[in-house]
């Protein structure tokens, strides 16, 4: 995902936010399950957008989140079998029955959400524009590095948008894009053999010399140093 490799093990599920680039690789496991779905298929109720916007699928820390499932078996019998069922018996059966499949994963997996990662006092309003800006900003990163953009696309002055993102995240909204920058210039040396140069424009940049600048003012040390 976003160029770099996991391996999740056997039993577990991985929650994955919208807006990523994700590739399947060579499994070893015979049954393996990719459930997707839109928020708007979801979402019914303000129960079902607190979970949408949880850090479920927008981890902070990770790319996803990661949670233990025991019953496996369980899992395939209500995704595969009883699904099947009733998509055959009827549409409005199915959607329901896939929405409170899904439900269940979510609120199974909440139990392994650290308790002081959940901010209860939070307002809402603020948590869904800053999840909102975070898809923008993994959609637009590399064509578009001013807060007014975002900020335009979502209907709100810059000076808002960042207050609501030193709110969530304790940072401003100038600080987030630099940093999704950084951490995409990183995992591209890690990944790539691509040179400085093919980077710099792959990340927007029409001059190597300012984006060594750039670099250089965010990180402390060059782009050539840290390939």
């Amino acid at each position: 995902m976003e160029n770099i490799p996991y391996s999740i093990r056997a039993g577990h599920i991985a929650f994955l936010g919208p807006q990523k680039q994700i590739i399947f690789g060579k499994a070893s496991a015979s049954n393996i399950l990719c459930i997707a779905f839109s928020a708007s298929f979801y979402e019914r109720s303000s129960k079902d957008s607190l979970f949408l916007h949880s850090q479920l699928f927008f981890n902070y820390h990770t790319d996803f989140f990661i949670a233990p499932f025991s019953n496996t078996e369980h899992m395939r019998v209500i995704f595969m079998e009883r699904m099947d069922a009733f998509r055959q018996k009827d549409e409005n059966l199915y959607v329901s029955a896939a929405h409170n499949a899904i439900e269940r994963l979510i609120l199974d997996a909440f139990l392994y959400i650290p308790n002081e990662e959940i901010k209860k006092d939070v307002k809402f309003d603020y948590l869904h524009y800053v999840n909102r800006f975070k898809i923008l900003l993994q959609r637009d990163y590399k064509k578009e590095k001013k807060v007014s953009h975002y900020a335009s696309e979502l209907n709100i002055t810059s000076r808002r948008l960042t207050e609501m993102t030193e709110y969530v995240l304790g940072k401003t909204a100038k600080n987030i894009i630099i940093e999704k920058i950084i951490t995409e210039f990183k995992r591209t040396l890690a990944f790539t053999n691509s040179t400085i140069s093919e980077i710099s424009f792959d990340l927007g940049f029409s001059d190597e010399g300012n984006f060594s600048n750039f670099v250089k003012k965010h990180t402390g040390k060059n782009p050539s140093e840290m390939k």
